[in-house]
This record gives C-alpha cells, sequence and structure tokens, in this order.
C-alpha cells in the first residue's frame, strides 16, 4: 500500500556509495529511525557507477561531493514493497527522513539531515519535472518502476541548481533500454484493500534511438482501524504515463526526451455518516493532474570540449477540498539551462547560464499569485591535487526578481589512503519563501495573510564523512551540521474567525535552526547474508516563532537504531528480517502531549523466484505500532491553523501484509544478470 509517509533508514554512506538496501518498513507516518538492510552490489560493480548530478561525470568513488547512490537492484526491491511511490525508497537513504505534509491525506515530503522538506529538490535525470518550488503536495506519488538508479547529494547545493537546493538534491535516474525488448508487469495486493499494477517495456528502435514506456495504476480503499469514523488510511485512485525516447550519437553523444502525465483523486478525513467534535462531518481531498516535458541533451565537441543543454517544462493543477472549503491552483515550471565541460588531464572545467521560471496561481485567491525569474550563470571547478586528494569547487551566483541577488558556493574534498575515504564538504545556498509554509498545505490559503516582507531563507552546511573497509567488514561514520537563517515560519496573527480558528501569517523566524549529529554504519557480508547495523544521533534546535524561546525541533529524534539481516540470490529469492528503534522526539502543538513516546518496529520479507516469474509477501510493523492505540488521531477541537488531526509521531497503519508477483519478459527475465549491462551500458 501507499505510505502517508515511512520511517527512514538513518545509516550512513557505505565506503563509496549508499548501499543497495533492502528493508521491510512500516509504511507510517514520517520517523527518522534507521531501517534497512543491504544488499550492496560488489566493489566491481560500484566501479561502473558514474554520478552525472555533480555535472563533472565522475566514478562514484572518485567524487568529491559527497554522492550516494541507490541502484537498480536497490530500486526493484522496493517496488515489492510499494510500487506506487519511491518514499519507502528514499527513506532508506543515510540522513533521509520522509516527513507527512499532511496526516490526513498521506501527502509527504523529505528531509536532509533535519532541514526542512521545503529545501529538498526533487529532479528527475537532471530536470525539475515535478516543480522548481517548494510547496508542491505529493510529490513522492511516483512509481519506481521506470527509475535506473537514484543519486543524492546532502547538503546545500544551490551552487549546482539554484535555490530550491538548498537542503540537497534527489535526482532520479530512469532506466536506459538495453539492446533488446524486456518487460516487466507487477501486481500487487496489500491486507488494508489497496492495489497496484504497473507495466514497464523497452525496446531499441534503431541503432542510435530506443524507447520506453511505463504505465501505473494505484488503489486504495479508505480505512478507519480505530473506529473513531476519522480515516488512519486515506483512499486513493492514480493513473501514471510516462513514454522516453533515448539518442545514442556514434561520436559520444546522448539525449532523452521525457514525457510525463499523472492524475490522481486522493480522499480523507471523516468517513461517510461520521463527524468530528463539533458535530459535522470533515472530509479531506486533493485532485492532482500533472503534465510535464523534458530534453537532457550532450554532445561533444572534441575530446576535451563538451557541450549541454537541460530544458523542461511542468504543469500541476490542484483541487484541494478542506471541509465545506474548495480551492483550486496551477503551478508552473519552466527551466533552461546550457553548459560548457572542459576536461583536461588532472583539471575539469564546467561553466554554464540558465533561467528558471515558478509561477503560481491560484483561482480563489489571487493576492497569492506569484512568478519568479531566476537568470543565473555558474561555474565548477575539480581538480585531482594529487593521487590521493580530489577538490571541487562550485559557484552560481543567481538574480531572483522578487527577492535579489544571491552567491551560493560550494567547496569539497576527497582523500584517499588504501582502504581509507575521508570527505569534506561546506556549502551555503538560498531559497525564496512561498505561501506553502508549515499547516498551509493542509488547511489551504483562506487562513493566511498576504505575504508581505519577508526574506529568503539562507544555510550553511558542513559536513565529514570517513570510511573503511576490512575485508568483508564496511564501516562508515558522517558528521554534519546545518544553520539555517531566516527561516519562513508560520504564526497566528489573534484575528479569530468565527468558527474558533485565526488568521495565520508567515514571518521569517528569529534566530536560526541549528542541526548537528552523526550517522554511524556498520555492515557484513558472508555469501549471501548481509547483516547491517546502525545508529543515527541527531540534535536539532530551533527559536520557537511564537514564544521566542529556544527549544528542540519538534519530530525530530535524537537517538535511533537498527539492525537488519538478509540473505538474497538472484536465481532463487531472497528473505530478510529487521528491527529498528526510534527515541522519544518532541511535538509540536498536539493537546494530548508533548514528548512522542519511543517505540520498535519489525518486519519480514520474502521473494521465490521461479524463472521469469517471481511470488513475494512483505509483512510490516508486526508489532503493530499504531499512533491510533496511544492517543486519538483527531483534535478535541479545532486548532487555530484550521486543523482537525494532529502530526503524525508514529505509524498510522499499524500491522500491514502485501504481496503479489513479478513477471519478466524478453531480456529482462534474465533476472540474476540484467542490471549490471543496463547501468554500465549508460554509465561508459
Amino acid at each position: 500500500m501507499t505510505p502517508h509517509a515511512v520511517s527512514p533508514r538513518k545509516g550512513a554512506l557505505a565506503l563509496f556509495c549508499a548501499p543497495a538496501a533492502l528493508a521491510v518498513l512500516v509504511t507510517g507516518l514520517s520517523l527518522p529511525a534507521p531501517a534497512y538492510a543491504a544488499l550492496s552490489p560488489s566493489a566491481e560493480e560500484i566501479d561502473q557507477v558514474v554520478v552525472t548530478t555533480t555535472r563533472t561525470r565522475r566514478r562514484v568513488q572518485d567524487e568529491p561531493i559527497r554522492v550516494e547512490v541507490l541502484p537498480r537492484e536497490e530500486i526493484e526491491e522496493k517496488a515489492i514493497m510499494a510500487p506506487g511511490n519511491i518514499a519507502i525508497m528514499l527513506a532508506e537513504t543515510g540522513g533521509l527522513w520522509v516527513q507527512a505534509n499532511s496526516a490526513a491525506l498521506g501527502s509527504a515530503g523529505v528531509r536532509v539531515q533535519g532541514m526542512s522538506e521545503r529545501y529538498t529538490l526533487l529532479l528527475a535525470d537532471g530536470l525539475p519535472l515535478y516543480g522548481g518550488q517548494a510547496g508542491s503536495i505529493g510529490l513522492l506519488q511516483i512509481p519506481p518502476t521506470d527509475l535506473g538508479r537514484v543519486e543524492v547529494i546532502k547538503g546545500a547545493s544551490s551552487s549546482l541548481y539554484g535555490g530550491a537546493a538548498l537542503g540537497g538534491v534527489i535526482n532520479l535516474i530512469s532506466r536506459r533500454p538495453g539492446d533488446d525488448f524486456e518487460g516487466e508487469v507487477l501486481a500487487n495486493i496489500t491486507g488494508e484493500r489497496g492495489q497496484d499494477l504497473t507495466a514497464y517495456a523497452a525496446a531499441p528502435l534503431s541503432h542510435s534511438w530506443s524507447a520506453s514506456l511505463t504505465a501505473g495504476g494505484h488503489w486504495q480503499e479508505r480505512r478507519d482501524l480505530d473506529g473513531s469514523g476519522w480515516a488512519d488510511i486515506p483512499a486513493y485512485e492514480r493513473y501514471t504515463l510516462r513514454p522516453r525516447l533515448f539518442w545514442t550519437g556514434a561520436g559520444g553523444g546522448e539525449a532523452l526526451i521525457t514525457l510525463g502525465h499523472t492524475r490522481e483523486t486522493r480522499r480523507g478525513g471523516t468517513l461517510p455518516g461520521a463527524t468530528v467534535p463539533d458535530g459535522a462531518p470533515f472530509m479531506q481531498g486533493l485532485d492532482t493532474e500533472r503534465v510535464d516535458a523534458g530534453l537532457n541533451l550532450d554532445v561533444p565537441l572534441s575530446d576535451a570540449l563538451s557541450f549541454g543543454v537541460r530544458a523542461s517544462a511542468m504543469q500541476t493543477r490542484h483541487k484541494l477540498i478542506f471541509g465545506p472549503e474548495r480551492e483550486r491552483d496551477r503551478h508552473r515550471t519552466g527551466f533552461a539551462e546550457a553548459s560548457l565541460t572542459r576536461t583536461d588531464g588532472r583539471h575539469t572545467l564546467v561553466g554554464g547560464l540558465a533561467v528558471q521560471v515558478d509561477d503560481y496561481v491560484s483561482d480563489d485567491f489571487a493576492v497569492f499569485d506569484y512568478r519568479f525569474t531566476v537568470p543565473g550563470v555558474f561555474a565548477q571547478y575539480d581538480v585531482d591535487v594529487s593521487e590521493a586528494l580530489t577538490v571541487s569547487a562550485s559557484v552560481r551566483a543567481d538574480s531572483h526578481s522578487e527577492y535579489g541577488e544571491f552567491l551560493s558556493p560550494r567547496l569539497s574534498a576527497l582523500w584517499r589512503a588504501g582502504p581509507w575515504s575521508l570527505r569534506a564538504s561546506a556549502a551555503r545556498g538560498y531559497v525564496a519563501p512561498s505561501p506553502f509554509i508549515g499547516s498551509v498545505e493542509e488547511t489551504g490559503l483562506s487562513r493566511l495573510e498576504p505575504l508581505s516582507g519577508l526574506r529568503a531563507e539562507e544555510a550553511d552546511t558542513m559536513s565529514f564523512d570517513v570510511g573503511r573497509r576490512f575485508g568483508s567488514l564496511e564501516t562508515n561514520i558522517v558528521a554534519f551540521r546545518s544553520r539555517v537563517t531566516h527561516e519562513a515560519a508560520l504564526i497566528p496573527t489573534g484575528n479569530v474567525q468565527p468558527d474558533g480558528t485565526d488568521i495565520m501569517r508567515v514571518i521569517n523566524a528569529p534566530g536560526a535552526n541549528e542541526t548537528y549529529g552523526a550517522e554511524l554504519l556498520v555492515r557484513y557480508r558472508y555469501d549471501h547474508f548481509v547483516v547491517t547495523g546502525s545508529y543515527m544521533h541527531t540534535r536539532s534546535t530551533r527559536t520557537d516563532p511564537v514564544t521566542g524561546l529556544r527549544g528542540p525541533t519538534p519530530q525530530t529524534p535524537r537517538h535511533s537504531a537498527g539492525f537488519v539481516a538478509m540473505w538474497e540470490d538472484h536465481d532463487r529469492g531472497r528473505l530478510g528480517f529487521e528491527a529498528y528503534y526510534t527515541g522519544g522526539q518532541d511535538v509540536d502543538d498536539n493537546p494530548y502531549r508533548t514528548r512522542a513516546r519511543p517505540f520498535v518496529n519489525m518486519g519480514i520479507l520474502g521473494e521465490i523466484v521461479l524463472g521469469r516469474f517471481s511470488v513475494f509477501l512483505n509483512a510490516e510493523n508486526i508489532l503493530d505500532i499504531r499512533q491510533s492505540r496511544y492517543d486519538p488521531l483527531v483534535r478535541p477541537s479545532r486548532a487555530a491553523d484550521g486543523r482537525w488531526s494532529v502530526d503524525a509521531w508514529a505509524p498510522t497503519d499499524g500491522f500491514v501484509v502485501n504481496g503479489g508477483i513479478r513477471v519478466r519478459f524478453g531480456a529482462a527475465a534474465h533476472h540474476g544478470h540484467h542490471h549490471d549491462h543496463e547501468d554500465r551500458r549508460h554509465d561508459h
């Protein structure tokens, strides 16, 4: 079933790249917990991964900017757990966790090392196909079927991708067709009346051209697990379609053309015949329709010089339902970039120009309409100082039509000595505030005061990680820190409405939101077995925008840990067990408690491979941890900002079982051998 949000792994990057991980995760709400099992590719396979998110196309272990890579094999494993979205897949990357934007609707965003989900930029093949301005609802409802790998950069990445990448970048890299036809169909059903059906097909069209097509349908009934009349699991009906066209030139040039369409209807809140405490029904709903198109072109001009063009356009229309209220809006993002890359021995230099337009129109509240135009110029210089030391420096200058000029630098270094690998990085970035702050995503614009007098939000981030391999044992430690100033926050104005709600105002919060912590990962491999242990420490503090008092940032557990054991054989199947601990955490504006309970989650996953067929069964949250067992999800009275539900600090759907069948066709039927071919063909 599609989760409201998921409890993510917080384990760190392995020695050279993020592990391929498999987990049996609770499909509950956002909780930063280290829940994952490693099914990492071998060192030889890792050597073939060439990352593209940093623009210089280095092998992942040679990249001075720390990039975590989730390979195709791991994506396939996550697809049998949640075929309808990428939440579980992203939640299992070290330092990321999935934060619920709306507990009633099940939409979520991704937080990077404790920073707000509004600061995370989601890309597809380097293009902002899902929007470039924070605030779009439900971005994680993307099926993973057609993904080849995922690349993650943590920390301010404005020097690479502009203001929307203040906290980090998640780049979804599409699958590249092979030399023969291949296809896949996956059918899934859950014990909570959810169904998924996805299909993928790819084939060469000529010596230079190939194409792929991905389609999916996803359904879920509304479920009230505690008999309160409020949906613990929202209902949805979603359809997706994405064709892609690929070109490979004789001289090494590459091009990608993509189109996409998504339509979804989502309903939460009270069930038919039920009411909230004021005696009235309160249904929450979200209807979404998104269309997008993109182009990615790289052409070598000589042995040392290449030219690149990226361009995309996206439009999303929403219809939002808040009880008796309705709101409609439209988001548009247009993007274009041209760059030159020169490689000369130990030196790589990238320079280019870019422009992005983010446009928002509300059909009901035109005072919140905005149109941001941001032209920019950027440069990046990488140099191999010696065989052991590589340094990367990048900078971007943007001219924002509303908030002025910004300079975003980043400096990274990699030092290697035998089995040791050390990286350090420091960066600065910015993001333009928008109306979609805090609970506005869940309650709409009707209770929001027009924006005025705001400054752009800015952040400084630093990280340091060290890894070492002892034969079959891998260890990695990451230390990180971020400091956000002028963070946009929501406060009540004191203008109380007849229904008891307040008019809210967006301000720049006083002080700074500071986060620091460390990730520890230990992994042992033997034959077909992998055992992984992890620990995460996070300390995040902020100045409360209402009281002015300094305190912990809500929904950020200080301690979390996990243990996972996995047996896997490509030609036979896999079996895994997982247990993880989420420590106590402060909760915000909750009438039932000020601090959440710690808890332990466990799960198991099994898959049997029978030639081109595989049958899978996944049991999540087998201890049946559910927030409504401890407190109601519905407030005794409506909150000042208009919400009827509390924030989610634990899973809301409890114990869930899902299972199904996956059928492969053509070249994809060679289950144990096609993954490496797929990635290496593209990377070389």
